[in-house]
């Protein structure tokens, strides 16, 4: 007879419920030898090792390492007060960046899993939390599963931590951390807390600022690239992220926490180079286009704004991004950033019934050396319906008609270029004849 499909859900989950006992059998076994041995099994050797304690949550005791870094404390180029209070100061521009409303305190999370790319396997043993307090320090609580078992107790007390944010921050938390802790509420049949928060991900930020910009940041927008290039931070002995995994599971083998010491200050140092990060954006959407160094972030100030119905302010941070990449000697990076501002000011002016600028804009976007196959298509479309329509010159319209007849184009397309070739000749026929003179 066939195992049915909960028989062997069951046998899964019976497996997985088993870890606890077989780790403790092979720590029990290992054969601790010597003086490391011995710190291992000593009593309070955690909390020696770590600086936490234990608590309680619903009845079973889970391990916490709670620091603060103090308002006079510098990180980068700003000390800690300074970036609290471009943060507490800056819901308004958070706001903005998030595209929805985001309210106080804002609690920034940051996970340190058993793998580095997700799936099955994968589980989160150490959950940061850290905020800014009243008196502008930053605040960290991480929270770690010992054992396997106190993986329950643990997420509760994250979910108690959680339920006092207003919204959460996060890099990359957002296709990463947030689903991963979903997964583990829901195998312990627990809420998952941050289900009803707002979630500002810092990663998808990051790369409308920084991606593909001649700054020296690398093209994945890590945050370590970017605490070193915009936060002037550079991490001095830091932990590798490929080596986390190992050390949580030599702790697991072995009892002995001194590997993951240097775990908990990597996690600490992300959690504050993400309010950094974070606060280094906030200002910048505040001062704005005045205030950036860079096209790109020109240009994603434009797009902020625009999404957000702050025209004047879009169209200006535009005109910044356009100054920025105009120079003769541009790359190609700044040549793209340069038609898409361009492009970003013949939309907008369009739409707001500004004809002749729109018209201008797009002229100058065929101008651009190099100026890509459909973008120039784009362009040429809108000024032959420009010059048909609203300038009344058909000889231009047809011009630009032709130049947006592509070859390789679909079908369909290149079929209403055509359409609309043919009805600006019939309108030239019929001008010239009414333009005949009498005999």
């Amino acid at each position: 007879m066939g195992t049915s499909l909960a028989d062997r859900i069951r046998d899964v989950l019976q497996t997985q419920t088993s870890k606890p006992a077989a780790v403790a059998q092979e720590v029990a076994g290992s054969g601790l030898a010597g003086d490391a041995g011995r710190e291992a099994c000593a009593p309070g050797h955690l909390e020696r090792v770590l600086g936490g304690e234990w608590r309680q949550h619903g009845g079973i005791r889970y391990f916490v390492v709670e620091s603060r870094r103090e308002r006079s404390s510098v990180h980068g180029r700003r000390t800690v007060g300074a970036l609290a209070d471009l943060v507490e100061g800056s819901l308004e521009e958070a706001a903005l960046v998030a595209g929805f409303s985001v309210a106080a305190p804002l609690l920034f999370f940051d996970l340190e899993t058993t793998g580095l790319s997700g799936g099955a396997g994968t589980y989160p043993f150490l959950v940061g939390c850290a905020w800014f307090d009243d008196e502008g320090a930053f605040v960290t609580r991480q929270f770690v599963v010992v054992r396997f078992s106190d993986e329950r107790s643990v997420l509760g007390a994250v979910a108690a931590e959680l339920s006092r944010a207003g919204a959460l921050v996060s890099f990359n938390g957002r296709s990463f951390d947030a689903p991963l802790l979903e997964t583990r509420y829901l195998y312990h049949r627990l809420g998952w807390a941050g289900a009803t928060l707002p979630h500002l991900d810092m990663l998808h930020v990051a790369r409308r600022f920084w991606k593909r910009d001649d700054a020296a940041v690398e093209s994945n927008c890590s945050l370590v690239a970017l605490e070193h290039h915009l936060l002037g931070h550079r991490r001095q002995r830091d932990v590798p992220s490929f080596e986390i995994p190992a050390r949580y599971f030599q702790f697991v083998r072995t009892g002995d926490a001194r590997p993951l010491a240097a775990v908990f200050e990597h996690n600490r140092l992300d959690l504050l180079s993400l309010a950094a990060l974070t606060g280094h954006v906030l200002h910048l959407v505040r001062t704005g286009p005045q205030g950036v160094r860079a096209a790109r972030e020109a240009l994603a100030l434009g797009v902020i704004y625009a999404r957000t119905g702050l025209e004047a302010r879009s169209q200006e941070a535009y005109q910044r991004a356009i100054e920025l990449s105009s120079a003769p000697s541009a790359s190609p990076a700044l040549s793209v950033i340069h038609i898409e501002a361009l492009r970003a000011l013949a939309v907008a002016t369009r739409r707001a019934r500004r004809y002749d600028a729109a018209a201008g804009y797009w002229r100058r976007m065929l101008d651009v050396g190099g100026c890509p196959p459909h973008v120039a298509r784009e362009a040429s479309e809108a000024l032959a319906i420009h010059h048909e329509h609203r300038a009344r010159d058909l000889v231009a319209a047809r011009t630009f008609a032709l130049q947006s007849l592509i070859e390789g184009s679909r079908p369909a397309r290149n079929e209403a270029v055509r359409h609309r070739l043919a009805r600006i000749e019939r309108k030239m026929e019929k001008s010239e004849v009414w333009s005949l003179p009498e005999v």
